[in-house]
């Protein structure tokens, strides 16, 4: 199985490992695939999709367990507010389904930032585009090919 975003690195020349994982269509959620990939939750980056309140759509990458600061995002991205993009709306905006969105490789390119945590290891675990697999990457590495600034994003 080769998805999107695995074809784009390769091209580009970035090393990665592709890590999967048995799917729970009962828990999609990061910190459940950090544990049955044996892995800390803290370097499993989800990807979360969401929109400002002028319309912009953003991408953030938060460690697995832990949760998005709306307020710092908004102020981060010069928007008065952002919230999460629905469920049902993933898959037109990003080509990717819940529970296997990357930040690599969506149908169009939006700014995309991710936690500064990121930077502490290496390598971290994103979705590799599709349910069941993760890329094991740099986060330095993933940050220069698909244009990822590092920001505080999490609620502490």
């Amino acid at each position: 199985m080769i998805t999107n975003a695995m074809r784009l690195l390769r091209a580009a020349g970035i090393p990665f490992d592709i890590k999967e994982y048995e799917v729970d269509e009962n828990d999609l959620s990061g910190v459940h695939i950090a544990e049955s990939l044996g892995i800390s939750p803290d370097c499993m980056f989800k990807t979360l999709v969401a929109r400002g309140a002028g319309g912009g759509i953003y991408v953030f990458c938060i460690p697995a367990a832990s949760e998005l600061d709306l307020k710092k995002c908004a102020s981060l991205v010069g928007e008065k507010s952002v919230e999460m993009v629905h469920v049902k709306e993933l898959l037109g905006l990003t080509g990717y389904i819940r529970g296997g969105c990357s930040p690599v490789g969506m149908k169009k390119k939006y700014p995309t930032y991710m936690d500064e945590t990121a930077t502490l290891f290496s390598p971290i675990y994103v979705s590799a585009g599709v349910r069941g697999a993760q890329l094991a990457i740099d986060p330095e590495a993933l940050a220069d090919f698909a244009q990822i600034v590092f920001a505080d994003l999490i609620k502490y």
